[in-house]
């Protein structure tokens, strides 16, 4: 059971770099219920939307591509263990910063303002102790 670690630390704050790298290019999204989905139950447990066009076409993808993916991480964690992240200088091969923010933007455009700042900054701030200072 992969989550036990989670299970076992409640007290531990655990984050899921690039939504657990799914097989952007192909478009294929079977299986990842079973796989990621049981760590949304955790709430020690966040999940980092990053990483998403290197696992794509880096000259092909597109916005659309990537919707289904984070639909489906805000479905199962919510915005408020939801957190934007680049993957910079990575990303660089599929696409510039900008337009990897810009993505993710467009991806989360249906959601309150609120939850949008939650999860393009907000939660990262909690998340990694930056608050104040």
């Amino acid at each position: 059971m992969a989550q036990a670690p989670a299970e076992r630390h409640p007290e531990v704050t655990f984050v899921i770099d690039h939504i657990a790298k799914p097989p952007i290019s192909s478009g294929q999204r079977a299986g990842r219920e079973t796989r990621l989905a049981p760590f949304a139950g955790h709430l020690n447990v966040h999940c980092k939307l990053s990483g998403m066009v290197t696992e794509a076409d880096w000259q092909s993808w597109t916005l659309e591509l990537l919707q289904p993916y984070v639909d489906d991480v805000l479905r199962w964690f919510g915005p408020d263990r939801v957190m934007f992240g680049a993957d910079w200088p990575v990303c660089l091969v599929a696409g510039s910063y900008r337009r990897v923010f810009d993505a993710l933007r467009h991806c989360i455009r249906a959601l309150p303002a609120a939850d949008q700042d939650r999860v393009l900054g907000g939660n990262a701030t909690a998340v990694y102790g930056l608050e104040g200072g």
